[in-house]
């Protein structure tokens, strides 16, 4: 589906205003970060991780927390034997012991042109809600990955394995510099610490390029309008094949509610749109018929990119941006099964 604009409202120039004046107020409602605390992300299986951490695997280890019994064999640790059970039944049993694992959350966020329209603005939005993912993530631990898409042949924007409360402030810098247009074209590692990955040729590659890089196990989410030239499935085919598993893959597909429906933003009539990304222009007459073709195709496309998806074991979902963050993550989310 193309990605037209209207030609005449102006696009935006600098991020667009944050909620208040702290790292992660800029994102996050007031009173949401608290929220956020009680909360965790789930994984549709358990996963062994690389680290003792705060996920609990299959495998059972030298944590503190029983589990289970098993009988002895000799060449056991004599250390694990129960000696109670030993008193009480003249019986060898070894105590098993759940290991606790750390969980790997990767998040690529779509901060391409395509992003920066739409109100409530879509590359906004995405910011915020990777935010609201981040966070969630920090507070409890897990490895946080970021990685900005800014556009084709533009430079990723990655910040590093980050664990951590502490870490907030510098996940909410990465993000609200990409809010910024010029973001991707200038060194933004000298004031936010990231690690800038290397040029993307499209957001295939850089799919690929997460695909490739992923550490550990856990989620990735994907948070984009998927308005590409290019298209989606080969992106989809390097998560799915890389990634099927070791990770749970989530597609947040964010869309303006005048992408959805052109009537919300009143277009109709004359007009001249604008393709953000490549420059075109087109002159185009609004009716009611040419509406409901706009929306058909929008149908299709949304159910086309859903079905890739759930074909790839992708978990997918459309947000329109007039969506609230707070009921998204708190009610949505919680009700869907990715976070308790």
């Amino acid at each position: 589906m193309p990605h037209p604009t209207p030609a005449d409202p102006a696009p935006l120039t600098a991020p667009p205003r944050p909620f208040g004046r702290g790292p992660i107020d800029r994102l996050l409602p007031p009173g949401l970060a608290a929220r956020l605390d009680r909360l965790d992300l789930v994984s549709r299986k358990v996963f062994a991780g690389k680290l003792p951490g705060e996920r609990r695997s299959k495998r059972r280890g030298r944590s503190v927390e029983f589990d289970d019994h098993r009988n002895y064999v000799p060449g056991d640790d004599l250390r694990h034997i129960d000696w109670n059970v030993l008193a009480r039944h003249d019986r060898f049993f070894l105590k098993l012991f759940r290991e606790d694992q750390d969980l790997a959350f990767h998040l690529l966020v779509d901060a391409s042109e395509s992003m920066n329209t739409g109100e409530p603005n879509k590359r906004l939005f995405a910011a915020r809600l990777a935010m609201a993912f981040g966070y969630i993530g920090l507070v409890n631990q897990d490895r946080v990955v970021l990685t900005v898409y800014h556009g084709p042949g533009r430079p990723l924007t990655s910040l590093a394995p980050v664990r951590g409360r502490t870490n907030a402030a510098r996940l909410a810098d990465v993000l609200v510099a990409s809010l910024d247009p010029r973001a991707g074209t200038v060194p933004l590692a000298q004031a936010s610490q990231e690690t800038p990955g290397s040029a993307a040729a499209d957001f295939n590659a850089a799919l690929r390029s997460v695909a490739r890089h992923r550490s550990g196990r856990g989620v990735l989410v994907v948070i984009s309008d998927f308005l590409h030239r290019e298209g989606h499935r080969e992106g989809l085919d390097f998560l799915a094949g890389a990634l099927a598993s070791s990770f749970d893959t989530f597609v947040f597909h964010t869309l303006a509610p005048g992408e959805l429906d052109p009537a919300a933003d009143r277009l109709i009539g004359d007009v001249r749109l604008t393709d953000v990304e490549s420059g075109d222009a087109t002159e185009v007459t609004v009716s009611a018929a040419v509406l409901d073709t706009y929306r058909a195709a929008v149908a299709a496309f949304c159910n086309t990119l859903r079905a890739d998806c759930r074909a790839r074991g992708i978990d997918y979902r459309v947000i329109p941006t007039s969506t609230s963050i707070d009921e998204f993550v708190l009610s949505t989310l919680r009700k869907g099964g990715m976070l308790r």
